[in-house]
């Protein structure tokens, strides 16, 4: 990624009337190297959505550009990256996804974190 270990956070509260998967939870407060970045919801995808990934579909790794014709983004290029996730399960209120780097001589780029709370 160039600029060294990207480490994203994603926390919420736990609700301990309900049990559902990590993943499956419908909001997050948003961490990027320790700062707090913002919020994430989830939510269904769009029309657009599923079209960037259907143009996606053949590429098994790598980083470019979708130009803005392809996608019918109003705000222009797209960004990707698509690369291999290590999933580790740490408990229930605990998951992670270490990128792996296809050289395998260094650890991981980018980390994604999933931790409820509370």
């Amino acid at each position: 990624m160039g600029l060294g270990l990207v480490r994203i956070a994603l926390e919420c509260e736990k609700r301990p009337s309900e049990k559902i998967k990590i993943v499956d939870e419908p909001i997050w407060t948003l961490y990027c190297n320790g700062k707090k970045s913002g919020y994430g919801v989830k939510r269904k995808p769009t029309d657009e959505d599923l079209m960037v990934m259907q143009t996606l579909h053949p590429i098994s790794m790598g980083a470019g550009v979708i130009p803005s014709e392809a996608t019918e983004n109003p705000e222009g290029e797209l960004a990707y990256m698509r690369a291999d996730f290590e999933r580790v399960v740490n408990s229930r209120d605990s998951e992670t996804y270490y990128m792996m780097n296809p050289d395998g001589n260094s650890g991981p780029e980018l980390s994604i974190f999933f931790v409820r709370i509370g």
